[in-house]
């Protein structure tokens, strides 16, 4: 009688985490041959810094590679359920290894955007003077969630989430080596659906190739074919409801902010419902409004962005369950709102030009001139104060001369911004007079 191989009790994303960096994958900007997070642990040096990237792209492994590259000791800390206490014991931890001539600790928080500020607080002094090394991570912009004395003391590392032939090698690998995967036949025939459900999430992927793996019947011939159709059938088996932390967080905020750019309030609400349902933090989902507000709304209705960052504040002082109310008028006035996205093209627009143009010169007559000599050799000269002239406007160059004709602002299909339409068309008018 053949005998069943014994499954296993860690999950595969935990079981199939590397040790080292040699088997790291992804993210070579910050850990390949002379990147800067592996040559500081080559040298032996480390200083604080946050890794900030989507979940599933090796946060949490990075920081323990490091912690045993370094063979330093590691805590570990969630800003989900650890408070200030927490913070200081580990502190008092690390202070005692001190008296013994190890290094200084690895301190590693994970969702370090989830501390408050009291939380963040109780880490500066032990930063500061090196009690511990600080590796936080997180899925949130730095700079709207860590307080400005903690993130002054920390490097930003941006991770990446993995691209198809990373994950790829991630499931082949896993077959190949994983103590379980290995003993039993299976034969991947498809990637597609697997990897996009993965969204470039590593752990996501280990979990479909696990759950698939753990619920298909093996072929007459033995072997666990997988394919898009059986990956699709028992992911709608086993899809959770709502998983803040990973599963549909992207999935969510997408159908949401993509309702609002559409135009549909109804959809837009039930988003949020399920967002809300699921214990989201509403701080995230204000800030998606702001930015949707300035991306998609912008120019067509500039009181958008005012709306959604009044969103933002009233939250920080009502929360839950009451900034519901708040989510929903914004969310609803945002998707019935005209759209235009003329301020976010215009600036991506002029961000390539500065790119493929350079640092072109200011032209003279728009240059300060604080110094007598600057004003001497030309500094200044020859410019027109435009409120000296009717309309408050003067034709004149504002741009460098190698790229005087550029346009980057075109004006949205919208009644606010037929207005500037018909503004600028005036203006360019004059210009034309004046550069003749």
């Amino acid at each position: 009688m053949e005998q069943k191989v014994q499954l296993p009790n860690r999950p595969l994303a935990d079981r199939m985490r590397p040790n080292n960096f040699n088997d790291y994958t992804g993210q070579s900007h910050l850990v390949g041959k002379g990147a800067v997070i592996r040559a500081m642990v080559e040298s032996g040096s480390l200083s604080s810094f946050i890794l900030w990237g989507p979940p599933g792209v090796g946060k949490t492994t990075l920081a323990k590679i490091i912690s045993q590259q370094l063979d330093r000791p590691f805590y570990s800390l969630s800003a989900v359920n650890s408070g200030v206490k927490d913070v200081r014991e580990t502190i008092d931890k690390a202070k005692k290894q001190q008296f013994f001539d190890k290094p200084n600790p690895v301190l590693f928080i994970d969702e370090i955007h989830r501390f408050s500020k009291s939380q963040q607080d109780s880490l500066l002094a032990a930063v500061e003077d090196g009690t511990v090394t600080l590796i936080g991570a997180t899925t949130e912009n730095p700079s709207f969630e860590v307080i400005s004395p903690l993130l002054s003391r920390c490097q930003v590392y941006i991770l990446n989430s993995l691209g198809k032939e990373e994950l790829i090698s991630l499931v082949d690998y896993a077959l190949k080596t994983d103590s379980y995967l290995k003993k039993i036949k299976v034969k991947v025939k498809e990637y597609e659906v697997m990897l996009q459900y993965s969204g470039g999430d590593a752990r996501k992927l280990y979990n479909t190739l696990e759950l698939v793996v753990r619920s298909e019947a093996p072929s007459k011939s033995g072997i666990i074919n997988i394919t898009n159709e059986i990956v699709k059938e028992r992911l709608q088996e086993n899809i959770a409801i709502y998983d803040k932390n990973g599963e549909l967080h992207y999935d969510i905020i997408s159908a949401f902010i993509k309702s609002i750019r559409g135009g549909d309030p109804d959809a837009a609400v039930y988003w949020l419902a399920r967002m809300l349902d699921g214990g989201e933090d509403i701080k995230f989902i204000a800030r998606r409004l702001v930015i949707l507000a300035a991306e998609d709304i912008g120019l067509a209705n500039p009181n958008a962005l005012l709306m959604a960052n009044s969103c933002f504040q009233s939250i920080h002082v009502i929360g839950m369950p009451e900034g519901r109310i708040i989510l929903s008028e914004t969310a609803i006035y945002l998707a019935t709102s005209p759209k235009s996205n003329s301020a976010y093209r215009a600036i991506d627009m002029a961000l390539a030009e500065v790119k493929k143009s350079g640092n072109l010169p200011v032209p003279l007559h728009l240059r300060n001139a604080p110094t007598k000599l600057m004003k001497e050799i030309g500094y200044g000269k020859d410019y027109k104060y435009a409120h000296s002239y009717d309309g408050n406007f003067i034709a004149d160059q504002f741009l460098p001369d190698e790229i005087k004709e550029e346009q980057f602002y075109a004006p949205g299909k919208n009644s606010r911004e037929k207005d500037i339409q018909k503004n600028l068309e005036q203006s360019w008018k004059e210009k034309k007079k004046y550069d003749k």
